[in-house]
């Protein structure tokens, strides 16, 4: 593959939900341009884009894939993205990437939750967006309802630029409303059919009127009767479909190969090049902005957007090169860790398939193989002109499970995979909860998590157990008491006397601990305080009611006595556990949980369902307001983090997949009896086992 001048790039990101064809669009795209010589199908494991045995397996997307193609002069980067919610983290890394964005729909089930997810996120990055709806050879095909769907949800600035005729429930052939031609099924020019006409100059006069509305000249000139030239109707489409003022529709049948030639026209028409998107704005090592020119003799700046482990080739990143020329066999500094990093080999990927490039120019992307310091999100620059590229903000993973080595023999393992896992998949976070002790992976759904961990086994050689993790329950006390703590022993020789009085006493939430000594006369020597301290401290390691560690609690050592001769730190020590252990029997030990702030988005629709599974999980509802931006209503909320377990899939599904919410601790507070009871039965369970 031959390299190629910004201008004649286009870099184009497929999104949408899952299931609605955007691979076999990718599929044939690839078979249309040669890079395969035959159509590859999902449900054969043989497209060029899924590759990964996790994606034919479960036949869906569950990873960026970058397939370049070569069309009429223009290199064409397609960026297949994941629809399913769980791999969110692809479709952003996609989007930082890409200069447009194609939305794929299917034309049955109509703008569904992944639809409206990534319009709004290319929405975010500010890309041309163009609706593509797919499957248009299905039965019960209603065209112009499907049309209205779209603008009803999105915007009236949603155009079809081609009509599918059906008629009898079959294709006859694509009317073009741009230049008002038809062409049959079998690719003839004829004339426009009678039964359609008026619908297509309907279309035609709507697309005009807001095409033009970009040039104030031409406005005045269409408002006072004049005729508008073809040559000035196409290049208002052009500039307002580049300035995100039309959303255009086009129809394919991806798996028949119908639609694809006049969407690859449409691509190299009127997508931008990284020149027509423009500068990107970058951070100077002072920490002032910088507007980059696509300009391929300018400072580089190359983000990597995308992390792959592969066994055989090592480590690959994906990157996107903004400004300057990115060449093989170079050394380059990495912003992020303020290092040197040595750059190998340079390629690009048609799916799994490696072509060694010489050099990456501006504009366009590539791949960098075994890169030691680099990860995802970094950018790589010239010493002596550092600027990075801002990374995106990723949703925060909310579906947490405990994660261990299902073997002993591969856990002393773990310390090398793991962050080779989070390399791969930065949308995943791997943490150890210093609560319980367990390693604690986070992702977006259940479906991610799984996908994780098959990758793990299949590309390190390690078998990983996914379980519910613990909740980090605490104890503490309700009433002050106070309490004697006495350890004496005699065996002969020197023998063993420790004695304290301890008043205990809850304290504020989250202050954990507080020692005091009050300690008058030399009733203890100072020598054995701390160890009276020591000795409570070990002590709150484990409850009484269910073994969890105790918090929140003001200790406060006023008296004691000690033997000169048998006393030590250790029988000092002693005495405080003993004294602790008494005052937590005595004091009216409780357990407290933690407790989760919650901000829950989701459509207007959804609202009363999200409140009535709230109240099922013991939550408050704190506010309720509306995002200026959709028009969803954002409930805060705070509720158990026991009650949360499957948190996700419910939002999941009392939204259509639409709604997601983030969560994050707030604080501890008394569980009610039911909730004490189980805790206290499953910590029997467990130590009998």
């Amino acid at each position: 593959m031959k390299l190629y001048d910004a201008k004649n790039i286009r870099n184009v990101v497929l999104a949408g939900h899952g299931g609605v064809g955007k691979t076999s669009l990718v599929e044939a795209f690839a078979y249309k341009t040669k890079v395969t010589d035959r159509l590859g199908k999902i449900q054969d494991g043989n497209t060029v884009s899924d590759f990964e045995p996790e994606e034919t397996k479960r036949q869906i997307s569950v990873s960026l894939s970058l397939i370049p193609i070569e069309y009429d002069g223009l290199k064409i980067n397609l960026l297949d993205s994941p629809g399913y919610f769980d791999f969110v983290g692809e479709v952003k890394s996609a989007m930082i990437a890409a200069d447009s964005a194609l939305i794929v729909m299917d034309v049955v089930s109509g703008p569904q939750a992944g639809t409206e997810k990534t319009f709004y996120y290319a929405e975010a990055h500010n890309l041309p967006t163009a609706f593509v709806v797919n499957k248009m050879d299905r039965e019960n095909v209603n065209i112009v309802e499907t049309i209205q769907s779209i603008q009803q949800k999105f915007s009236e600035k949603c155009h079809p630029i081609f009509f599918p005729y059906i008629k009898n429930d079959e294709l006859q052939g694509v009317a073009d409303i741009v230049h008002k031609k038809y062409k049959t099924k079998d690719g003839k020019e004829a004339a426009i059919p009678e039964d359609i006409l008026s619908t297509i100059d309907d279309y035609h006069d709507a697309l005009t009127e807001s095409v033009i509305e970009v040039d104030d000249a031409i406005v005045e000139k269409y408002l006072g009767g004049e005729e508008i030239s073809q040559t000035e109707f196409l290049s208002c489409l052009k500039k307002s479909f580049q300035k995100r003022l039309i959303f255009p529709i086009l129809f394919t049948a991806a798996t028949e190969s119908q639609g694809t030639d006049d969407l690859l026209q449409f691509v190299s028409t009127y997508m931008p090049s990284p020149e027509d998107k423009g500068s990107v704005t970058a951070i100077k090592e002072d920490g002032s902005k910088t507007d980059l020119p696509v300009d391929k003799n300018g400072p580089l700046a190359a983000l990597v957007f995308k992390t792959m482990t592969d066994p055989y080739v090592g480590r690959i990143s994906l990157v996107k090169v903004f400004s300057g020329d990115l060449n093989a066999d170079s050394k380059i500094f990495n912003t992020a860790e303020e290092k040197s990093d040595k750059i190998g080999q340079i390629a690009t990927f048609i799916g799994k398939k490696e072509v060694p490039i010489d050099h990456i120019p501006a504009g366009d992307i590539g791949a960098i193989t075994k890169l030691n310091l680099t990860k995802t999100g970094h950018t790589l620059a010239q010493s002596d002109q550092m600027v990075t590229v801002p990374w995106i903000k990723l949703p925060i993973p909310n579906a947490r499970m405990s994660i261990k080595a299902e073997k002993k023999s591969d856990e002393d393992k773990l310390g090398a995979v793991l962050p080779k896992m989070q390399e791969d998949d930065i949308s995943i976070l791997i943490e150890r909860d210093h609560d319980t002790g367990e390693i604690i992976i986070r992702g977006m759904g259940d479906n991610h998590l799984q996908v994780t961990i098959e990758k793990a086994k299949r590309k390190f050689g390690v078998s990983f157990l996914l379980e519910q993790p613990k909740i980090a329950y605490k104890e503490t006390i309700r009433k002050p008491i106070k309490v004697e703590g006495k350890h004496k022993k005699q065996s002969g020789g020197h023998g063993q006397f420790g004695h304290c009085w301890l008043e205990v006493q809850p304290s504020k939430r989250g202050e954990y601990f507080e020692f005091e000594n009050k300690i008058f006369g030399g009733a203890i020597p100072k020598t054995y305080v701390p160890a009276v301290e020591k000795g409570v401290l070990e002590a709150m390691q484990h409850g009484l009611l269910a073994g969890y560690p105790v918090v929140d609690l003001k200790v406060t050592v006023y008296d004691g006595s000690y033997h000169p001769v048998d006393s030590s730190e250790q029988a000092f020590k002693m005495a405080g556990s003993i004294a602790l252990k008494k005052a937590l029997d005595q004091g009216e030990s409780i357990l407290l949980e933690p407790i989760m702030d919650l901000r829950v988005h989701v459509p207007e629709d959804s609202m009363g369902s999200v409140i009535d599974d709230l109240n099922t999980r013991r939550g408050r509802i704190m506010s309720m307001k509306v995002d200026d931006q959709k028009g969803w209503q954002i409930i805060e909320a705070q509720a158990p983090l026991g009650e949360l377990g499957n948190y996700i899939t419910t939002i999941k599904s009392v939204s259509g997949a639409r709604g997601f919410y983030e969560m994050e601790f707030s604080h501890y507070e008394e569980a009610p009896p039911k909730t004490v009871q189980k805790v206290i039965e499953e910590a029997k369970e467990e130590e009998a086992s």
